[in-house]
């Protein structure tokens, strides 16, 4: 019997077109809380970009470094994990060589090295607003602690040369073209899911996830059911137990329905 769903965001409950969240998959949310079963959002987002999109029972955020849960309508932090102070450091000495678009992240906030057109260009066109820049090297000195993703905005190869020669206490996950998500190696969405589930005292058996991008494999890959999106990555729908319509087409709705968890 399932007792929780987890949701990743955008690309799964939130369209890439105007970021909204569809009514049908609002109304399932809801039916699904009412029917008893506990819903988490499992998000590469920080919990201060998570919008109420609805009620949830728990977040896990910048994929999976940062989780809470739901306590009398008070959010309680169960686990935290900042990335690797040296691999931060090795990240400022890297950028004073080769320079690239990179932003820095914590439960509150987020930073990035600098702005151009092309970093104006690209924020536009994505709709998202554009972060403040900061002198990387001062802010990493004094908030490294707080540091819990970086967004690094460069291709796949570049990405793997960072991971194995820079960030090298670190792990990418990308589901966006533009930039890979990095990071602790003691974080993932499969590490949100197995705190969450571990605080609730519920069986990986009965979870079902939902994802599209990179950074949902290994949490589609440890639920009882992994639920690949209709837009998802090949890679993601090769691990998937079920496949369904795209973030347009209801596909969170006709999935819960195709398991008998909403009417």
């Amino acid at each position: 019997m399932i007792k929780a769903a987890f949701f990743d965001v955008d690309g799964t409950l939130v369209n890439f077109k105007d970021r909204k969240i569809s009514d049908s998959s609002k109304k399932a949310i809801k039916e699904l809380r009412e029917n008893g079963i506990k819903v988490f959002v499992a998000s590469g987002r920080a919990l201060f970009q998570i919008e109420d999109l609805v009620d949830f029972d728990g977040y896990i955020t910048v994929n999976g470094c940062n989780c809470f849960v739901d306590e009398d309508n008070k959010l309680k932090e169960i686990y935290r994990v900042s990335l690797d102070k040296d691999d931060l450091f090795s990240l400022v000495d890297y950028l004073d060589k080769d320079r690239f678009l990179c932003s820095v992240i914590t439960s509150k906030d987020i930073f990035i090295n600098y702005i151009d057109d092309d970093v104006k260009k690209m924020y536009d066109e994505n709709k998202i607003v554009i972060p403040e820049s900061v002198n990387f090297r001062e802010y990493i000195n004094k908030n490294y602690e707080q540091i819990l993703q970086l967004n690094i905005f460069v291709d796949e190869n570049k990405e793997s040369y960072l991971i194995n020669n820079v960030l090298k206490d670190s792990k990418s996950s990308r589901w966006n073209p533009n930039f890979a998500d990095v990071n602790s190696k003691h974080g993932g969405k499969e590490v949100g899911v197995n705190k969450i589930i571990e605080y609730y005292k519920i069986d990986l058996s009965e979870i079902i996830a939902f994802g599209d991008g990179g950074n949902d494999i290994g949490m589609i890959k440890t639920a009882g059911i992994g639920v690949a999106m209709g837009n998802a990555n090949d890679s993601v729908k090769e691990v998937a137990d079920y496949i369904t319509d795209d973030v347009d087409n209801d596909g969170v709705c006709k999935a819960l329905k195709h398991y008998g968890l909403i009417s």
